[in-house]
């Protein structure tokens, strides 16, 4: 059976994983189970401004407040992850099935409440255009491979204004040699 305290952390690529999809992300993982898991990558804004497309959510997005590429999933569906500081004040005013917990105060938002409604209950958001997804055993297969590094999430993660450094200040922050690989080179044959 999955490992279902997956969900929260974060998936951060080896630099020799060859998928071009994820070169040099960081994923936070929403959901995980035997069944398979789903996540969305933190450091890939789009060019697209989240005005453009959902107005009524612009206000509320943290800089940069643009459309995230999510991963190669679904590219037709979209994803808010927010932190919610108050669950219970939240869902008296827009229902309970509109927020889903992640980790904490960390967890996705249905963009189809009116976000007029909402007042003060949601913090900062950041919406995300498809998403990344494994089958079951897949995201394992992957981790034995030694695709990916699993690492604890930071609350400001999701939510970074400077999105092209997550995946060197995720790895610079554990130290040791997972420090020495934040400053592996894009192209190591031009060294």
């Amino acid at each position: 059976m999955a490992d279902a305290t997956m969900v929260g952390k974060l998936l951060v690529a080896n630099p020799r994983l060859v998928d071009p999809n994820f070169d040099r992300t960081v994923v936070l993982v929403l959901a995980h189970s035997e069944d398979g898991a789903l996540g969305v990558v933190l450091d890939r804004p789009s060019d697209t401004e989240v005005a453009a497309v959902l107005p009524s959510w612009a206000e509320r997005a943290v800089p940069p407040a643009r459309m995230f590429v999510g991963g190669p999933v679904g590219r037709d569906s979209v994803i808010c992850v927010a932190r919610v500081p108050a669950p219970a004040a939240l869902e008296a005013v827009a229902g309970d099935d509109v927020w889903q917990a992640i980790a904490g105060d960390l967890g996705t938002l249905d963009l189809d409440t009116d976000a007029d409604r909402l007042d003060d209950t949601v913090g900062e958001l950041r919406i995300f255009v498809g998403y990344s997804g494994w089958s079951g055993g897949q995201l394992e297969a992957e981790l034995l491979a030694g695709g990916w590094w699993v690492l604890d999430a930071l609350p400001e993660d999701p939510f970074t204004p400077e999105p092209a450094e997550l995946w060197s200040r995720v790895l610079r922050r554990q130290g040791g040699e997972l420090a020495l690989v934040s400053r592996y080179p894009p192209d190591p044959t031009l060294n």
